[in-house]
């Protein structure tokens, strides 16, 4: 029996293999691009003599810098993302949010006060990854077509211009989806890496004591020995770790282990190599601090790797657009955003969807950093900003899930904490040096959208509440019908309700003022679970509401917070004796409560809380789409409530 088990164990399987392989390279394509670019101007930046904290160019510190940007991507990337955070998933699922589901889940069967107010933390950990999603175009872009200047310098003017251009056609596409043009990322990925890893080895080979580098006494050493300059450096040396949280949010994509793979079997080698090639030639000639990335390689060269760095920042730009995508849509499936039109633009790819709302939004925020800042060393000091508030907050999440849901000793948890967490507020206070510099951005930005979120779920909470209080209790209702005069019509009618306990306003509103019911009564609940997706065999469960014979049940649908509901087809998976007799779907009427919001008196909220509520409900979208619900046979019943 274990001979037979043994040989079809899919790890010997060659088919199998060839799939592992795959993820990978689909990995490489996805996954990496943000971080995978980095190398254009991480260096740069550091030693950029407009920075208002300059680093001087000179032997000690050239290495120091590069030992400091080696360990960070050790400590950051491969230690605290890859080999721990990466294995705090959700149902497979990974990033922020996933974080923010277990708090949510494990807080409240705990009752634990301190997982409600780090689940808050998450959320502002969310909202900065919009920062992330808004400059991480800009910058990539921008830093890959500044190449033109180390080409000609008569094709500076054009840099800007040349930039916007990508943006608004990376934008542009972006309805059609990335699964037809996903083929051919993993590839140029995988010739990217290969690229500037192999100039990387040119460069060491022109001076290879830079290797030394590699060893953490010179970090130590340039912290130590120039605190004064390393501690100022390091808002320049977290832009070697951004795209860190992509590796985990992408988890539920292609699995933690191809995305281990591919960062320590090629991304981390090609990346330390580019980084100590560009160090080696900083120490030939000082000079070369001007574009070490694209001066490393021979002049014939330059052009085609402005080309292929652009293609691989616009990859880097899709990856985290469509992080933004993912972010967006779990919020408002968790609540903290208001129910967003979202198209699925894959039927094979999971979690390849397109969100219009948040596309435009982004589309013109990152135009709008193009123009104002104008060149990737003036974004430089506003990205670190948004990377180290997202690492540090998710590396605190990880550490609390750690000992309150897998038990890890106090102690150990006090020694990791205290090192990661360390290293992650050193970053953090580095980057506050640049507050006034350009800091502020993802620090509004991210401070903007989470009270955008809270707001929202404090509104809706509020609404909710109101509402419930005028449906009334559905146990009653469904009596009172049996004694009301109210007619019953042939047909089928579905309602759409948040829960079980109160009935639907449109019901409630048919029976009082029509003085009718379908013969057949369907109240939908539709249930958003903490987890990625539910089981198809789970989706819908049925409870009658006393009487076997009104026609009348109560039908609980559950969906995953990355799944969009899909009314008809749930109702289809029902049989006839669990609903009392046959629903007649194809000729069925959907009822929908539609609420109208305006301000009231009562003391809920600060005015202008208030208004941002009720701003931010108009970009809620259509019900009767959002639920897959027929057009011309879906009611929409109105009724306000005042906030």
């Amino acid at each position: 029996m274990s001979q037979a088990t043994t040989s079809k164990t899919p790890a010997t399987s060659p088919a199998h293999d060839v799939v592992r392989l795959g993820l990978v390279v689909g990995a490489l394509g996805v996954v990496f691009g943000d971080i995978g670019t980095s190398p254009i101007y991480t260096l740069q930046t550091v030693f950029n003599p407009a920075d208002p904290h300059p680093v001087p160019v000179s032997t000690d510190n050239v290495f120091g810098v590069v030992s400091l940007i080696f360990w960070s991507v050790m400590i950051i990337v491969t230690v605290t993302y890859v080999l721990l955070a990466m294995r705090a998933d959700n149902d497979g699922e990974g990033g922020i949010m996933a974080l923010i589901t277990l708090l949510r889940r494990w807080g409240a069967q705990r009752g634990k006060r301190a997982a409600v107010v780090l689940a808050g933390l998450g959320i502002f950990g969310a909202a900065l990854f919009f920062g992330d999603s808004m400059i991480t175009p800009a910058i990539s872009v921008l830093s890959a077509v500044e190449g033109l200047k180390v080409v000609s310098d008569g094709l500076e003017d054009w840099i800007v211009p040349i930039t916007a251009v990508i943006i608004v056609g990376l934008f542009l596409v972006q309805r059609r989806g990335t699964a037809a043009v996903g083929r051919v990322f993993g590839p140029v990925m995988i010739a990217w890496f290969v690229t500037v890893g192999g100039f990387g080895v040119v460069g060491i080979a022109g001076h290879p004591d830079i290797l030394k580098a590699l060893s953490p006494t010179y970090a130590i050493g340039f912290m130590a020995g120039h605190f004064d300059i390393a501690f100022f450096a390091l808002a320049a040396v977290v832009l070697s770790v951004t795209g860190a949280e992509a590796l985990y949010a992408d988890m539920g994509h292609f699995g933690r282990r191809a995305i281990t793979r591919g960062w320590l079997l090629l991304v981390l080698p090609a990346c330390v190599l580019s980084y100590l090639g560009q160090g080696a030639l900083i120490l030939e000639n000082p000079a070369n601090v001007s574009s070490p990335f694209f001066l490393l390689v021979p002049s014939w060269a330059r052009l085609p790797l402005v080309v292929l760095a652009t293609a691989a920042t616009v990859i880097a730009s899709q990856a985290v657009i469509t992080g933004a995508y993912s972010v967006a849509a779990q919020a408002a499936q968790l609540g903290y955003l208001p129910r967003l039109r979202i198209a699925h633009t894959s039927e094979t790819e999971r979690g390849q969807i397109y969100v219009p709302w948040i596309n435009w939004l982004l589309m013109v925020s990152v135009l709008t950093l193009v123009f104002a800042f104008r060149s990737s060393a003036a974004l430089a000091f506003a990205f670190g900003m948004a990377v180290t508030g997202t690492i540090t907050i998710t590396t605190l999440l990880f550490f609390y899930i750690a000992r309150s849901r897998w038990g890890t000793p106090r102690w150990l948890i006090g020694v990791g904490a205290t090192v990661l967490l360390g290293v992650d507020l050193l970053f953090v206070a580095a980057n506050l040096t640049k507050l006034v510099h350009g800091a502020w951005l993802p620090l509004l930005i991210g401070l903007t959208a989470f009270t955008i979120m809270t707001t929202w779920q404090r509104g809706r909470r509020i609404v909710t509440a109101e509402r419930e209080r005028r449906e009334g209790s559905l146990p009653e209702f469904v009596e009172g019908l049996r004694e009301a005069p109210v007619q019953r019509v042939p047909g089928t009618a579905v309602f759409l309700n948040r829960g079980g306990q109160t009935a639907p306003l449109a019901l409630r509103a048919n029976a009082e003022h029509n003085h009718v019911r379908h013969e057949h009564v369907v109240i939908l609940s539709l249930e958003t679970e903490p987890v990625p997706r539910v089981p198809v065999e789970q989706r819908v469960t049925v409870e009658d509401l006393g009487h076997a014979d009104d026609g009348i049940v109560f039908v609980t649908a559950r969906y995953g917070y990355m799944e969009t509901p899909d009314v008809p087809g749930a109702l289809a998976r029902l049989d006839p004796a669990q609903t009392e007799g046959r629903l007649q779907l194809d000729e069925a009427s959907y009822f929908l409560s539609k609420i109208e919001l305006q301000r009231g008196p009562e003391p809920t909220m600060a005015s202008w809380r208030k208004r941002l509520f009720i701003a931010t409900s108009y970009i809620t979208a259509d019900a009767a789409e959002y639920f897959g619900l027929p057009r011309d046979r879906t009611v929409i019943m109105g009724s306000h409530i005042d906030v």
